[in-house]
């Protein structure tokens, strides 16, 4: 798609603005008319419209991006663009869609389908040169209409196009059954993890009779203890040696900052940060009630700000990974958002002093290893099938590569078949 390159033969030089309206206006519809919505959110990173709404178009024709069946949406903002938000608008209600004011609209023209199109659109190039020519202040950055309207690229013949689509087709119906199925296997698990780490259900043969906490029942031979009871802060400084500097994430736990964030969101100065090791616990008081809590498990040491509470559990008690698991679902998010409210800190943070305070399901040691294991091995099937999807991306996207620049051509027998489907 660079202007040096050569040609392929058959095929013609050509801009977005040749081939395709960009951001359009639509059709009048009537207020009572049902139409498709998509929140930015709707639509994911590999192109695939998911939760979509349907609204009456009162509620949405004015303030939010208008398109039609048929049409490409391309993501505009930081970081959505460069992380390959867009779709091809099919099954529209009723053939029209409104969406996220960050959404540019293409519409294909008769020299080029929507499909290829859109294809055009997630190639490594066209996001590559987009992010480029952002204009904007950091974190408002956005791609301007010129760029997509003055975007070269080479344009095969209408059969050809199709023919591409139809290839990269394969590689798409792959890419959303391994999504779906990774979508099905997360829900299972946050259904055992509910099951299994509140005594709704146990594991092998154990009994399940029950006894009364404040809120729910929970097995009999578990205990239902205060944090305080099976764990323990630390509070080790720092002082001037060099170590990692980490952050916690509500999802993945602790992460290396300039990792996680691609620059130093912490201070130059980490003398009076705290040392967390390996096999602790820790989370920032103010961020808690966000499932911001992490178990350092990828690296043997590291330290956090100050405003980080660090602590570790007791080994005869409490098995490490299970406790984990337990603080991170959403029933404990809400407990430390309650508790946060309710902080004698009033600012914002939730302490040791009050965390502390917080009840925990305490199974024996033997089924706590049990139950985490179980959802471990629940994640990493998960974690394998996110691997499998991220390289079938990657396939794709080497295929774009060479088939939208010509340097792999297809069949010519295979391209007269769409010349015949046309006639």
């Amino acid at each position: 798609m660079n202007k040096t390159l050569q040609v392929p033969n058959g095929w013609k030089s050509s801009k977005i603005k040749d081939a395709a309206q960009v951001n359009p206006r639509s059709y009048f519809v009537d207020d009572d008319t049902l139409v498709t919505f998509l929140p930015m959110n709707a639509v994911s990173e590999s192109g695939i419209i998911h939760g979509a709404e349907t609204r009456k178009a009162v509620d949405v024709k004015t303030g939010f991006t208008s398109f039609e069946t048929g049409d490409v949406l391309v993501a505009k903002i930081t970081p959505c663009f460069e992380n390959y938000k867009g779709c091809l608008c099919t099954e529209l209600k009723n053939n029209r869609g409104f969406g996220s004011t960050e959404f540019h609209v293409l519409r294909p023209k008769k020299n080029i389908t929507g499909e290829y199109l859109h294809i055009l659109t997630r190639t490594h190039h066209f996001r590559g040169t987009g992010e480029l020519n952002m204009t904007g202040t950091a974190g408002q950055k956005r791609v301007p209409t010129i760029f997509l309207k003055n975007y070269d690229f080479q344009l095969p013949t209408l059969p050809e196009q199709k023919a591409i689509g139809d290839l990269l087709s394969t590689w798409d119906e792959a890419i959303e059954k391994t999504e779906r199925l990774i979508q099905a296997k997360e829900r299972q698990l946050r259904q055992m993890s509910r099951w299994l780490l509140f005594g709704h259900k146990r594991l092998g043969n154990q009994k399940t009779e029950s006894a009364d906490g404040h809120f729910f029942k929970y097995p009999s031979d578990w205990a239902l203890v205060k944090i305080g009871k099976v764990a323990k802060e630390v509070s080790a400084r720092n002082g001037e040696s060099e170590e990692t500097v980490l952050s916690c994430s509500k999802y993945d736990g602790f992460v290396n900052s300039l990792d996680y964030f691609g620059k130093q969101v912490f201070s130059s100065d980490t003398s009076n940060y705290k040392v967390v090791k390996k096999g602790q616990f820790g989370y920032p008081s103010n961020h808690v009630e966000e499932g911001s809590i992490g178990l350092l498990e990828h690296c043997e040491k590291g330290i956090v700000s100050p405003i980080y509470v660090v602590f570790e559990a007791s080994r005869e008690k409490v098995h490490s990974p299970y406790l984990y698991k337990l603080l991170k679902t959403d029933i404990y998010r809400h407990i430390f958002q309650v508790s946060t409210s309710s902080s004698v800190d009033r600012r914002g943070s939730l302490r040791w002093g009050d965390f502390s305070k917080i009840k925990v399901l305490i199974p024996s040691l033997e089924e706590q290893q049990e139950i985490s294991e179980t959802l471990a091995s629940a994640r990493h099937e998960i974690d394998l099938l996110k691997q499998l999807a991220d390289k079938y991306k990657t396939q794709k996207r080497g295929l774009m590569q060479r088939l939208l620049t010509g340097d792999w051509r297809i069949k010519f027998d295979v391209i007269k078949t769409f010349e015949e489907t046309d006639k």
